[in-house]
């Protein structure tokens, strides 16, 4: 069985984020989610917990980082080609989201990445097959 990980963020917003998550084509998994939670199918091994503020402080003893104010982590996604983190990351910002910062261009290498809502820091990540054989 593949690991799987679950990306836990805390938001604001639920509602405005399950849009935000629904947009990009992520799938809600009614079964997992509450007035509190939203959980988000992005792939058959990775899943995206929203959990409204005072819920997520139920599982950290530390406070809850300002994502809008400094970068705690980057949460990177696999793309299959340029065209879909370009897809992603244009919907991403047309829906409520961000850019973080320009395009990242290294011939083999191409990434988009943008903010949620919340400003948790996401990536699109695009390498080319042919590039990694040599």
């Amino acid at each position: 069985m593949a690991t799987m990980i679950f990306v836990n963020l805390p938001v604001k917003d639920l509602d405005k984020s399950k849009k935000f998550y629904s947009a990009l084509g992520y799938t809600l998994n009614e079964q997992f989610s509450d007035e509190n939670t939203a959980s988000f199918v992005v792939s058959d091994t990775i899943v995206v917990m929203l959990l409204k503020e005072d819920k997520f402080r139920e599982f950290s003893t530390k406070p809850i980082a300002d994502a809008r104010t400094a970068t705690g982590a980057l949460l990177s996604l696999s793309a299959e080609s340029r065209e879909e983190a370009d897809r992603l990351a244009d919907i991403a910002i047309s829906s409520g989201g961000s850019k973080a910062k320009d395009p990242l261009d290294m011939g083999f290498m191409y990434g988009r990445s943008y903010l949620d809502p919340d400003g948790h820091h996401w990536e699109l990540v695009y390498m080319d097959p042919a590039a990694l054989e040599g």
